[in-house]
């Protein structure tokens, strides 16, 4: 029963964004490693469903078994010092004995066992990464960062090794198993004002009837209440909520990921300071050494029970 009742505080709580107050995102991370504590990856991607087994999902793949990368030359790395934020959950939180936790975290610890390298991995407020690094506090930043323009030019990057598609959700008795601008003539669809979500709808789907939220709670509301047939918005943040008890189990996935780079982003990557292409290198050998095992696999279905992607 307390796990029961602490995870159905989870599913409501990670819906939150960085705008969500410090303290509420890091009692949110305390409690989210409490449930992987005590009961495990396999109850963690039933958090919504107790006793109910977890659908098969494709775990997406950011690299290419034919462009393998060269192996750098490791011995010249002596320690990496890992920066990550405190309050991101599921992918950065605080853990229950204080140390730094969540899906970035693991991938980091991963990586250092990868390149066989002593590691550190130390927790800042997100806005004072870059500085951070800059100052020579820290090596590599692991946090969800964005790879921009505006980002290249104060810092290096990996290879993404992981994006935030956007998708369609509709209720689950109207499910499409593909979305394309013909299909929706017509239909309501929604989408929160001001977003690149919105854009694309306004680019793409025209012939839709678009029906503007001012934020994610709005617009999950009105799919519920049936005011609109679908809504459209960031694929992550969906996912916890289609399989959290906020949803009630009203809606699903319809269609596939949408990750055109003009309008969601290049993807996610570790950043490095400009210059530091050893570091960099070593990493994206390392990022592919360990999707190339299974370990990312693992790794990322411990941590979304329903896939993004």
């Amino acid at each position: 029963m307390q796990l029961l009742i602490i995870s159905r505080f989870i599913e409501r709580s990670l819906r939150t964004v960085r705008g969500t107050p410090t303290l509420t995102r890091l009692a949110i991370g305390v409690l989210l490693a409490a449930v992987l504590a005590l009961g495990g990856p396999a109850y963690a991607q039933n958090l919504a469903k107790p006793g109910a087994e977890a659908a098969p999902q494709a775990v997406p793949g950011f690299w290419d078994p034919r462009r393998r990368p060269d192996r750098p030359d490791l011995s010249r790395l002596t320690v990496i010092r890992f920066l990550t934020e405190t309050d991101y959950p599921p992918f950065n939180f605080t853990g229950p004995d204080g140390n730094p936790a969540g899906f970035n975290v693991d991938l980091a610890r991963q990586l250092c066992e990868e390149i066989k390298v002593t590691c550190t991995i130390q927790m800042r407020r997100f806005e004072t990464l870059l500085d951070a690094i800059a100052s020579n506090r820290g090596d590599a930043i692991i946090a969800s960062l964005a790879v921009t323009p505006q980002m290249r030019a104060r810092v290096d990057f990996t290879d993404p090794y992981y994006r935030a598609p956007a998708r369609f959700v509709s209720r689950r008795d109207a499910v499409m198993a593909e979305v394309r601008p013909e299909y929706l003539e017509g239909k309501k669809v929604g989408a929160v004002a001001g977003s690149s979500h919105e854009a694309y709808l306004k680019a793409m789907f025209t012939d839709a009837e678009l029906h503007s939220y001012p934020n994610d709670d709005a617009l999950r509301l009105a799919l519920r209440r049936g005011e609109v047939d679908f809504i459209f918005g960031d694929a992550i943040s969906l996912a916890f909520w289609i399989n959290g008890t906020d949803s009630g189990e009203c809606c699903a996935f319809s269609g596939g990921p949408f990750v055109e780079s003009r309008y969601f982003g290049e993807g996610i990557g570790i950043a490095v300071r400009k210059g530091n292409d050893l570091l960099r290198q070593a990493l994206n050998w390392a990022l592919f050494r360990v999707w190339e095992k299974g370990r990312y696999t693992d790794l990322w279905l411990r941590y979304f029970s329903v896939s993004p992607f």
